[in-house]
């Protein structure tokens, strides 16, 4: 399974307007190749790494919307 990379993860976070997203959004485009098993994972354990503190600027918004949990990114 791949590992979750906190540090690309916050790069890329630097690089958008704050505001709402869905965690795929931001792990890149090989998540479309990922199997489920592995998407499911991985999407814990971003859940995990947020409400853990370790991405400063993001929140769980403890919603759900068009097929994924939102999170926002204050930027």
């Amino acid at each position: 399974m791949p590992k979750l990379d906190i540090n690309a993860l916050i790069s890329t976070l630097q690089t958008r307007t704050p505001g709402p997203f869905h965690f795929p959004e931001i792990y890149g485009p090989n998540w479309d190749q990922l199997y489920i098993g592995d998407k499911v994972k991985l999407g814990h354990a971003f859940m995990d790494a947020v409400r853990a503190g370790e991405l400063p600027g993001v929140t769980d918004t403890g919603s759900k919307k068009d097929g994924g949990r939102l999170y926002h990114w204050a930027g």
